[in-house]
């Protein structure tokens, strides 16, 4: 299991924060994602740009503060925890991943594939904020 965690200052309120990274419509800021396929309120699943398709389903969720779900796909499986916290002029946020590798080779890269992955979650962030 590989646990990775990214911590980010950005420059604007906690609620457009919180808007853009929760909408499952408004996803073009991703630029690793084709799609995102709502099945119901709790559970949704986003397609990459290289088609790989991850299920999400909501664990638990305070609206601008806690985003928690669970994930799976075909090469994984583990958790996803969003922290938001308003500051006076921006929000901090800590994201934390836990993946295991379904397949053993792949389990020494997992957490290098997770920062990788964080670093650009958050750079299409805070693009998408400007």
């Amino acid at each position: 299991m590989a646990v990775s965690s990214i911590r980010a200052v950005l420059a604007c309120d906690v609620e457009k924060v919180w808007e853009t990274v929760t909408s499952r419509e408004n996803y073009a800021w991703r630029s690793d994602l084709s799609r995102i396929e709502s099945l119901n309120e709790r559970e949704f699943i986003e397609y990459t740009v290289d088609g790989v398709a991850t299920r999400f389903c909501t664990t638990a969720i305070e609206p601008c503060k806690r985003w928690e779900f669970d994930m799976e796909n075909s090469r994984m499986r583990g958790h996803w925890a969003g922290i938001f916290t308003a500051r006076e002029c921006h929000t901090e946020i800590v994201l934390t991943e836990t993946v295991t590798a379904k397949k053993l080779l792949l389990r020494p890269f997992v957490k290098a594939y997770l920062k990788k992955q964080q670093a650009r979650y958050v750079s299409d962030l805070k693009k998408a904020l400007l």
